[in-house]
């Protein structure tokens, strides 16, 4: 019997961690035993050697599949695609466009799940010029390569492609960059949840800081994960952090 091991991202649960909570809980509910792991990504899984680590960040997709040879993974948005009890919210058919989030790029199972998703919570996807494998980057990868104003620059290109106001993100980073364009990102999380996007910090300087120092601290000598079970959840943040 497959186990699982949920991963929600740094960004995540920097962002928003009640929803962590609320996924945690949902995912505990469907598959009895889940794990949450807080180890970033960019530090060798320990905890989820043997298992299927659920993600919802991009670039811990990528690094799950890539980067290290013993954990399966899959994407959150790939099993809420083929939910039939989770409870998906009604936007009657509002249009929203989407942004497709650079590590997934070679991904269309990824491409296929969020749109899937959308037309479940009856979402009218408009789609940009350049979508799915031929997407192009939100502009935050350039950040460390470029200078600040420069990558703020491709963040404005970016969002200026984007053919509604409203735009669906599934990566953090890419719902700060639409921020920095004048665009008005709607998160997949929040979306699901009937939640509004709150941007938060969008200086890409102190938004890169936050992420650092979050990731620092969740290296495996410091944070492994946190056994749950079908019920247990609530915990606040201290118990996260």
């Amino acid at each position: 019997m497959v186990k699982y091991t949920f991963a929600p991202g740094c960004a995540l649960v920097l962002y928003k961690n009640q929803l962590v909570q609320e996924l945690l809980g949902y995912l505990a509910g469907k598959f009895g035993d889940v794990d949450l792991l807080l180890t970033c990504c960019r530090h060798t899984p320990g905890a989820a050697i043997g298992r299927c680590v659920i993600n919802v960040c991009p670039g811990c997709d990528r690094r799950y599949r890539q980067d290290y040879a013993r954990p399966s993974t899959v994407s959150l948005w790939e099993i809420l695609a083929e939910s039939d009890d989770f409870p998906f919210p009604n936007y009657n058919a509002r249009q929203m466009t989407i942004i497709d989030a650079c590590p997934t790029r070679d991904q269309p199972r990824v491409h296929d799940a969020v749109r899937k998703l959308a037309e479940r919570m009856n979402i009218v996807v408009i789609e940009p010029e350049k979508t799915r494998e031929q997407s192009t980057c939100c502009g935050d990868i350039f950040y460390g390569r470029l200078p600040v104003d420069e990558v703020l620059s491709q963040m404005k290109a970016k969002a200026a492609t984007m053919p509604v106001n409203d735009v669906i993100v599934y990566c953090v980073s890419c719902a700060k960059a639409m921020v920095n364009g004048g665009r008005n990102p709607r998160y997949l999380v929040d979306l699901l949840f009937n939640e509004t996007s709150v941007p938060g910090t969008c200086d890409p300087d102190s938004w890169h800081k936050e992420l650092d120092e979050f990731i620092a601290i969740h290296a495996p000598s410091t944070s492994n994960s946190v056994r749950i079970g079908k019920v247990g959840v609530g915990k606040d943040r201290g118990d996260l952090d």
